[in-house]
């Protein structure tokens, strides 16, 4: 899989996270002007793998880096070493590219990733770490590394794998990206046979079965992905181009039925219904996840009409923080207060267990005690008929507390209001109509993100409500 050009090739331009950036003469790899994960981008060297990149400016770079190895700074923590040590391998490997001072500088990078692995954070990033170290072993040939990365990537992707092929983190993006990089190992150990033959290569082609199984399950019909949780446009390979991968190198789907990753979707000839029943994932690495439980995203005839705000930035800033808040999603706050406390840019606090009370494959039923300090249950009920869709939401508890119900259109979606508890749709024809204990409903602008950095006025519906309401799609 190519990666998209972010590497501009007049004075040393970089675009990263649609933002562009050109050094006039020398490149400043700890450039901070535009926050951490722009640096962290500089220095992944993403790039080396563009289409239109020779192998000239390909050394050159590499060359330049080193140069300056003894002034980096981020540069030289473990999570963009994994990635940039993947990406010289790649280059290096592909171009027939041997020299003494890239090489040594390559080794040493590794080995500090050896001693620096990031069991403090866990998650995603101890999984690069791990690919990582695959490819270091290999192209090294070093057994150290090899042990090392063998036993990590065996003990990582069996807790970060869940049952039903998601990963814990429970976001598509970082389950693309984490499944692309299983299945380059894949392609790494059966292209250098020669040197290593053990089990490892069937264990991850059992694990890249599973996780390309998830992916089709979740996937729309025009190939997106739901952007939930930290998720968003323009990051990860597409999930066309990973499952031409996978295919090319035999990995085929394990057909497993959604489960663990607390995710659900029904599909008829005309509705994409994407769900939301699951807790907070991984419970002691919850960095990537939204207050959004029992958040939902529609798709009619292959195009989005109700859908996640999406993540824009991860700067601790209020925009990251409200992207985060249970008020950018498709679901229900009481007294404007959220069922999970979201705060900084990866943190999270009060929890909410969810229970599955009720299930098929056209109906889901489930609460949650997120609202406890309010004596209240969220029930919240799916259920998908062939010409409408009802969502029933019930807080059940002594009091009668006033709830806000949230739903977020498309920013191609126009909407129009046609009665005190009903709006319309004029180009795909939907109504969709709101009955409850004092209901009422309003309309409000919101941010749509479309990338990092990137977002777009739309339109959301807050429909404010006591004990219950009932939502009807038609």
């Amino acid at each position: 899989i190519v990666n998209k050009s972010s590497y501009l090739h007049n004075n040393n331009g970089f675009l990263f996270l649609n933002i562009s950036h050109f050094f006039n003469k020398e490149i400043d790899w700890n450039y901070d002007g535009f926050g951490k994960l722009w640096t962290y981008n500089l220095n992944y060297f993403d790039y080396l793998q563009q289409k239109n990149i020779s192998k000239e400016i390909g050394v050159q770079l590499i060359k330049n880096y080193v140069k300056k190895d003894a002034f980096i700074k981020d540069g030289k923590e473990p999570y963009p070493i994994s990635l940039r040590g993947i990406n010289w391998v790649k280059f290096l490997s592909q171009n027939h590219v041997k020299e003494e001072v890239i090489d040594t500088t390559l080794y040493n990078h590794f080995y500090i990733l050896l001693k620096n692995l990031e069991f403090n954070l866990l998650g995603n990033h101890l999984l690069e770490n791990a690919f990582s170290l695959l490819f270091a072993s290999y192209y090294f040939q070093d057994d150290r590394l090899y042990l090392k990365s063998k036993k990590l990537l065996i003990s990582q992707l069996n807790e970060q794998i869940l049952n039903d092929g998601g990963h814990y983190e429970l976001s598509p993006m970082y389950h693309q990206i984490l499944f692309h990089r299983t299945l380059d190992c894949i392609q790494l150990i059966t292209l250098n046979a020669f040197w290593k033959k053990d089990l490892l290569l069937g264990y991850l082609r059992g694990k890249a079965s599973l996780m390309r199984s998830w992916l089709e399950a979740v996937i729309y019909n025009n190939g997106d992905i739901p952007m939930v949780n930290d998720s968003t446009f323009g990051i990860a390979p597409s999930s066309k181009e990973l499952l031409k991968y996978a295919s090319e190198l035999s990995i085929y789907s394990s057909n497993l039925p959604l489960s663990d990753s607390g995710y659900r979707k029904v599909s008829t000839d005309e509705y994409e219904l994407f769900i939301d029943v699951g807790s907070v994932g991984s419970d002691y690495q919850p960095g990537h996840s939204h207050s959004d439980i029992f958040n939902f995203i529609l798709y009619f005839n292959n195009q989005p009409i109700i859908v996640d705000t999406g993540t824009s930035t991860y700067e601790n800033n209020n925009i990251r923080y409200s992207e985060r808040t249970t008020r950018a999603h498709n679901t229900v706050t009481i007294n404007q207060h959220d069922p999970i406390e979201v705060w900084k840019s990866f943190r999270v606090a009060n929890r909410a267990d969810v229970k599955i009370i009720k299930e098929s494959k056209m109906y889901h039923k489930a609460s949650h005690n997120g609202f406890r300090k309010f004596s209240q249950t969220h029930i919240r009920t799916f259920d998908m008929q062939p010409d409408k869709l009802i969502i029933s939401d019930e807080l059940a508890g002594h009091n009668e507390i006033g709830a806000e119900a949230y739903i977020h259109f498309h920013d191609s979606i126009a909407i129009k209001t046609l009665a005190p508890n009903e709006i319309f749709l004029p180009a795909q024809k939907l109504s969709i109509t709101f009955e409850g204990r004092d209901v009422e409903l309003y309309t409000e602008n919101f941010k749509l993100a479309k990338g990092f950095n990137i977002t777009v006025s739309s339109i959301m519906v807050v429909v404010k409500f006591k004990k219950q309401l009932k939502t009807t799609i038609f």
